[in-house]
């Protein structure tokens, strides 16, 4: 891999632990047969995944309690650098349960603690003097009670004026703010364009003239996930249709922000589109291939590269 630096930020972190239980009953009582933990959240997720392929990462974001420490220490022994701004009340944890009977996966979040006035100040001036400094930022997820709805926004700018892009992955209230900041890359999935367009997409071309769509708007890269169909990734000149084999889905917990690693990692070191598309289909792809929140693993990711399928649409 390449020498780029990615700092990521979640603004609210989790402790993910998933269960396994052996049939779940509804009313009735239920025993888990397996429990895994992990520190979770997009740019967590992202960062996990960058350092797995060999990246350079850096984990920025809000920590506090317990929780909070038990995430560290998940990061720290999986060696991912992070610096997180610490808060007074808890980190929230997330609960995902997968039945091993019928392979359904339930997801319960948690909001998130609130962050006060002092403590979003203190992480606003850790971003200002960012260092090292990044080739690329990553941002997205939600955001946590007492954060502005504009804070996408906010860090996009702040990072255009330190002449660093930076690619946003989040949804509702908090991508549509983000986008006004023309970051460098937005990478909604479906439904999420959807709601940033206010229309549905129900076909192929209607996808890739979203995309289009999207970069009108002054996004430089629009990609639109599209689960086990791969990617359409637009930009002003060139329409990418990526497509992955199909592969036996254990869990798509994490796919998402091991496609956007993907991206990351070539497209910080300047590298083509088509090869960022290539490798963020591959490690979206092999995230599914991990059971409850596991991410990809590098020896499946190299496995399925070349598999990967990339068709260039012309306009």
């Amino acid at each position: 891999m390449n020498n780029a630096l990615i700092s990521t930020i979640t603004l609210n972190p989790s402790l993910d632990q998933h269960l396994t239980v052996d049939g779940l009953v509804v009313d009735g009582p239920n025993r888990w047969s397996r429990l895994h933990r992990y520190a979770g959240g997009k740019g967590i997720d992202v960062s996990r995944a960058i350092h797995e392929m060999g990246g350079r990462t850096i984990a920025y974001g809000f920590i506090g309690g317990a929780v909070g420490r038990a995430v560290e220490i998940f990061l720290d022994e999986e060696g991912v650098p992070l610096s997180f701004t610490p808060i007074k009340r808890e980190t929230r944890t997330n609960f995902i349960i997968t039945d091993s009977q019928t392979n359904h996966q339930t997801r319960i979040d948690a909001p998130g603690p609130h962050i006060t006035k002092g403590e979003f100040a203190r992480f606003q001036r850790k971003m200002q003097r960012l260092r090292p400094s990044p080739n690329l930022i990553v941002v997205g997820g939600s955001a946590p009670p007492g954060i502005p709805n504009n804070v996408y926004y906010s860090i996009a700018i702040e990072a255009k004026g330190f002449g660093v892009r930076t690619i946003l992955d989040a949804d509702g209230q908090w991508l549509a703010e983000g986008v006004k900041a023309k970051p460098y890359l937005i990478k909604p999935n479906v439904r999420e364009a959807e709601g940033l367009l206010k229309r549905e997409l129900p076909d192929e071309a209607a996808i890739i003239k979203a995309a289009r769509d999207i970069v009108e708007m002054g996004i430089e890269i629009a990609v639109i996930s599209r689960g086990k169909d791969g990617i359409i990734a637009a930009t002003k000149d060139t329409v990418l249709k990526v497509t992955p084999p199909e592969v036996k889905v254990k869990s798509t917990v994490g796919a998402g922000d091991c496609t956007i690693a993907g991206l990351s990692l070539k497209l910080a070191g300047e590298e083509p589109l088509t090869k960022a598309c290539r490798l963020a289909v591959a490690l979206g792809t092999a995230a599914v291939l991990t059971p409850g929140t596991e991410l990809a693993r590098r020896a499946d990711v190299e496995e399925l590269l070349p598999k990967i399928k990339v068709k260039n649409i012309t306009r």
